[in-house]
């Protein structure tokens, strides 16, 4: 957790936890007066979470459009090769996709019994589990940062029959490089079928699971500055 050091000039466990632990400790401390200023945050993280539902369900109808374009392709003698894989990519991509929206919406399971013991009891345990589960996910995010970049050092290719045009190779991966050197990239690129690259697929679990993070620690200053957990129609057990 030492990566940002010569960029950033501090370790990346401070910016990932010791920073988020602190804001959370000064929202606490301002209590509601800190709403007004939080609620535009609020908002736009919101749009983030739906979003990234939306997301989800495309991905989700995405899955059956491959499944019955496969079976209709088998039916009819066509070659359709790789739906299997891009259906396993998809099914990915909705389960990550749908976690912060999901945990927003009260769709997670959660264990409620201790919780209803006494109102000072439930507040704090509450605030410790969001800030457990806050700190959990940010290290599954960071690792899966991590796994997408070394996939990508490696150039690792899935060994299946999908394959996919090198160009969409190259603009998924212009986020990552100069833009000064985009028009060169694109030049460079063609229409040529490549094994799908490992790191492509994997980007919907960085994804998700940072959105996953935020929302989590977002649910944890919520909490704070409200004295309510801002979960919405949760299921209990």
């Amino acid at each position: 957790m030492h990566d940002w050091s010569p960029i950033l000039g501090l370790p990346l466990w401070v910016w990932l936890f010791i920073f988020p632990s602190i804001v959370a400790i000064i929202l606490w401390w301002l209590g509601p007066s800190a709403v007004r200023f939080l609620k535009p945050v609020w908002l736009v993280l919101d749009i983030l979470y739906l979003a990234s539902g939306i997301t989800a369900a495309c991905f989700m109808v995405t899955i059956l459009v491959l499944i019955v374009s496969g079976m209709i392709a088998r039916w009819s003698g066509v070659a359709l090769p790789g739906t299997t894989e891009f259906a396993g990519y998809a099914m990915a991509a909705t389960s990550f996709f749908a976690l912060s929206y999901a945990m927003t919406r009260g769709a997670h399971i959660r264990v409620s019994i201790l919780l209803n013991a006494n109102a000072f009891f439930s507040r704090w345990l509450d605030v410790f589990a969001v800030f457990g589960a806050a700190v959990i996910a940010t290290y599954f995010a960071r690792y899966a940062v991590k796994t997408n970049i070394f996939s990508k050092i490696l150039n690792d290719r899935t060994q299946g029959q999908d394959q996919i045009p090198e160009w969409i190779i190259t603009l998924i991966s212009l986020p990552s490089i100069s833009p000064r050197r985009w028009g060169d990239s694109i030049a460079d690129t063609s229409s040529e079928l490549v094994y799908t690259p490992v790191w492509v697929p994997q980007l919907a679990m960085s994804i998700g699971t940072i959105i996953l993070a935020i929302a989590l620690w977002d649910t944890l200053y919520r909490t704070l500055t409200t004295n309510k957990n801002p979960t919405r129609g949760e299921v209990t057990a």
